[in-house]
């Protein structure tokens, strides 16, 4: 992950990743939710659930999870930025992708677009302009951590916006369309 801004403030990328065991202990240090999460469904999580949680923080797979989720999905619904989230955790359990998630948002990132999420090597600086996507982008991060089920997308190790057609769409099965992004997966592909 390259150094990046948050709301006009320059911050470095040298913390090592944590683990999902490290998620689940800043949680503890949060303290107890004042919403049981782990009964929402994806269609009954709302922003006003969402925007009551505490601020949410935690190490470098928390910081990577939560700039892809807000560079990729910010305008999305929240179930679409769930399903964006479950994509970037299956492809870490994916043995055809690197096995952190930082690893798998910065995969190719070293060359002009050439990489698996656009904000990596479009040749911007990441900057954090929208204080309150970016604090639900963190939230949303910390619950995928935490081990919030992934019902949304069938699986799915790719998306693409429905704007466009990639051939590399082609050879793969369709699982979900959610808002403006399609979902798929290579496992489930007939070719």
């Amino acid at each position: 992950m390259s150094s990046f801004s948050i709301f006009g403030l320059s911050v470095g990328a040298g913390a090592e990743e944590d683990n999902a065991s490290s998620a689940l202990a800043n949680a503890a240090q949060n303290g107890p939710r004042s919403v049981d999460l782990g009964a929402q469904t994806a269609a009954g999580f709302t922003v006003e659930v969402l925007d009551s949680m505490p601020a949410a923080s935690g190490g470098g797979t928390w910081q990577c999870l939560t700039e892809a989720l807000y560079f990729e999905a910010r305008s999305e619904t929240l179930e679409g930025q769930f399903a964006v989230g479950e994509v970037i955790l299956n492809r870490v359990d994916s043995r055809k992708f690197p096995n952190s998630v930082c690893g798998v948002v910065t995969q190719g990132a070293h060359r002009l677009n050439a990489c698996q999420f656009s904000y990596n090597c479009d040749g911007k600086a990441e900057h954090f302009a929208e204080a309150r996507a970016y604090a639900r982008s963190g939230k949303l991060a910390k619950l995928l951590l935490d081990g919030r089920a992934r019902v949304l997308t069938g699986g799915a190790t790719y998306y693409h916006a429905s704007s466009v057609n990639p051939r590399w769409s082609r050879s793969f099965t369709k699982t979900a369309q959610i808002g403006r992004h399609i979902f798929y997966n290579a496992e489930t592909a007939s070719n």
